[in-house]
């Protein structure tokens, strides 16, 4: 077992390898975490994860770019695929289901794509619709995956508008699913006057409210 010191050592290894875009880096660090005892869902969030929400900061701050974004994702995915298989069931406590997607009239997908990443690394099945998604279809894909949760952004002022009328399909469809809405212009209290059950404000926070949403929902359908 890894003393805290080293386990402190290769979690800033794993961070580092994906702001720096080392894909082989990636894989080493998350080699040794395996070899050297330390627990491969910590690791996938505080190394992996933390790093490429920091990524994002960094394209919203105009630091990086596009490229640097992909190649930053390789690098992540890379280290993912070595952690992954070796997480714990009891670790993601909450696995689940969740259909995601940015709301019509909106091709703004780089908070999305983070989101996407964060369900994945903790053992979530993502249905990914995209960007300029069509209301309609967020409920549709909703049932026909049985999704426990819905995940809507909206990066524009104009885009945030079309989800309350998402929230409506959604709800009419299955009023037992958690829907979850963010974005730039999104507060919590806009989310909550829009009938959304929960609300994150960046990609790190978001498994941990889908949990507390889909605990919340249950509880209240009981």
């Amino acid at each position: 077992m890894a003393s805290k010191e080293r386990t402190e050592e290769l979690i800033k290894g794993l961070q580092e390898a994906v702001l720096s875009m080392d894909e082989e880096a990636a894989v080493e660090y998350s080699n040794a975490v395996l070899s050297e005892g330390v627990d491969a869902y910590y690791a996938v969030m505080n190394g992996l994860a933390k790093a490429m929400d920091k990524v994002g900061q960094l394209y919203d701050s105009q630091e990086y770019f596009v490229p640097e974004l992909l190649l930053c994702s390789d690098a992540l995915y890379a280290g993912l695929e070595v952690l992954k298989p070796h997480i714990k069931a009891a670790d993601a406590q909450a696995k689940g289901q969740v259909v995601i997607g940015v709301v019509e009239g909106d091709i703004h997908d780089i908070g999305k794509n983070l989101v996407k990443i964060m369900f994945e690394a903790a053992g979530w099945t993502v249905y990914d619709l995209g960007r300029d998604v069509q209301l309609a279809r967020f409920a549709e894909e909703q049932q026909r995956t049985k999704s426990d949760l819905v995940a809507l952004s909206a990066l524009m002022t104009t885009s945030m508008l079309a989800l309350p009328q998402a929230i409506k399909l959604i709800k009419a469809r299955d009023p037992k699913v958690a829907v979850m809405v963010g974005g730039a212009p999104v507060t919590r209290d806009i989310a909550k006057s829009y009938g959304a059950d929960g609300y994150a404000d960046n990609a790190g926070q978001v498994v941990q409210e889908a949990v507390r949403v889909l605990s919340e929902v249950k509880k209240a359908s009981k």
